[in-house]
Order: C-alpha cells, then structure tokens, then sequence
C-alpha cells in the first residue's frame, strides 16, 4: 500500500507540474517569452517520463543513503553521534552554527551554488563527460527535459554540493533543504521560454540564461554553468548572454540511444571505447 501511495504521489506530482508548466510554456510564454514551437508531446517525451518515475522512486532514495558520507565523516571527527543524530538533535557546530539560521541560509545557497558551478564544470570534461552528455542529449527541450539525468551524475552532484557544507558545521536541516530548492529550480529553467528577467538576469538564473548551455551553438559550448547565481559564470568567465539572439539548436554532437536503458548504459560503453583505442604511436 504505501509503494502504491508512493507512486501515486509521484504520478500527481508529475500531472501538477504537466498543468502549471502548460500554462507557463504555451499560454504565459506565448505572450512574454519567446520559446520555440514545438508539439505538447515532443520528440523523447516518453524517455523523460521515464526518468521522473525512475528517478523519484529509485534514484533519489540511492542518493539519500549515500547522503549519509558527511554524517559518518563527522561521527569519525566525534563532532557528534549516531544517538544524536537519531534524535535529531544535531545542529551543526562551530562559529557557523550559531549564526541566525537566516544568514546560515543565505550562505549555505551561496556555497552550494559555487560548488555545483564547480562540479558542473568536471561533468563537461574527460570522462564525466559521457554521463553529463545523456542530460545535454534532449533536442527538443522543456521542463520535462530537466529530469534526464544519469543516476552517477545526480549522486556525484549532490555528495560534492552538501558535502563541504556539512563539514564545515552548518545546520544540516538547512543544508538538505537546498537539494530540493535547487531541484524545483532547475525544473524552470529549463522551461521552453526565453525569459531573461531584465536588469537581474546577471543575478538569478533564467531560462534562457541555462537554454544557452544546452544550445550546440559554438559559442555557447562550456558556458553558464551556475543553477542559481549567474554571477558565478561572470566571475571565472563562462558567462554568456547575447543580446538580440536566443538559444536553439540543443543536443549534443555525439550519438545517444533514445531510449531509457540505452541512456543507462551509454556512459560505461563510451568509457570503454575509449579505453579500448591504441595510441598509434
């Protein structure tokens, strides 16, 4: 019965999200954004269907268990205990913990900002590259869109987001509410609409902001890494908004099966081509 209620749950999460994204992307975004047409039912919509179930029900609750790493790190430290822990008694230590938990707010965002810029970036190079690439692999995108990704890509993601943080004494009930905060976020901006909002589109991550680090366009490639504060991008020059111009084009340059398992799978058969092929000196 409760796996019942589970999917239940994931399935009217998904139906909510299917209405309001509907009136975001084909009744609000015709007026003020300008996001290419493309049918309700777009190419590999059934894939992405199929890693929201996927990930709801079996990722997450992986990446939940492997949450536990800072926990242990800091039992091993006898910063704390597994009984206080089990209480949930624990509030983080040290001069950070005892800020407001407002300004503790602010900087844990601010902090797990920098670190997905920075992890974000590993999964554009050498061999991170094959998982990220199943995420680049939509070529008609939408908020849909924002659910494929690899199972090793969210896991890697996550740890080296809270990881630091937790370490460093914040407040992990804090620190955890980011995950589904950056998750929700993530869902808009890859909503097919051109938003930019205006003067603070340098400061808050929009759609069209994230729909250039999907474009295969030359110029966009390796750029807008940030989920949240662009200024990161503008701070270590991966910053990239032309003016007068909108992302299309999306995808990625290399094959990739279309269908769930074969995404699954993809990633460890590229790595091991790779590692199949002979310098020929």
């Amino acid at each position: 019965m409760n796996k019942d209620r589970t999917f239940l749950g994931v399935l009217g999460a998904l139906l909510v999200l299917s209405v309001l994204f509907l009136l975001i992307e084909r009744v609000v975004g015709r007026i003020k954004g300008r996001g290419i047409p493309q049918p309700v039912l777009r190419k590999g919509w059934r894939t992405d269907v199929v890693y929201w179930f996927m990930t709801a029900l079996i990722t997450s609750p992986i990446v939940r268990v492997a949450a536990v790493i800072p926990f242990l790190l800091l039992i091993l430290a006898k910063v704390t205990t597994v009984d206080v822990l089990r209480l949930g008694q624990y509030q983080g230590f040290g001069p950070l913990a005892r800020q407001p938990v407002w300004l503790q707010a602010v900087q844990i965002y601010l902090l797990a900002d920098l670190a997905g810029y920075w992890t974000h970036r590993l999964f554009h190079r050498g061999k991170w590259w094959p998982f990220h690439a199943v995420h680049h692999s939509s070529e008609e995108l939408d908020w849909l869109g924002s659910l494929r990704v690899h199972p090793v890509n969210e896991m890697i993601n996550k740890l080296l987001q809270s990881t630091p943080i937790l370490l460093l004494g914040y407040n992990p009930t804090v620190t955890l509410t980011a995950a589904p905060v950056f998750t929700l976020y993530a869902i808009f901006l890859h909503a097919n609409v051109n938003w930019d909002f205006g003067p603070l589109r340098a400061v808050i991550a929009t759609p069209v902001f994230h729909r250039w680090h999907h474009s295969k366009d030359r110029a966009a490639w390796d750029k807008n890494f940030a989920g949240l504060f662009p200024f990161w991008d503008l701070l270590f020059g991966t910053y990239y908004m032309p003016r007068g111009r909108w992302p299309e084009n999306f995808g990625i340059h290399e094959p990739m099966p279309t269908g769930y398992l074969g995404q699954m799978w993809a990633p460890f058969a590229w790595l091991r081509r790779a590692d199949k092929k002979v310098d020929p000196e």
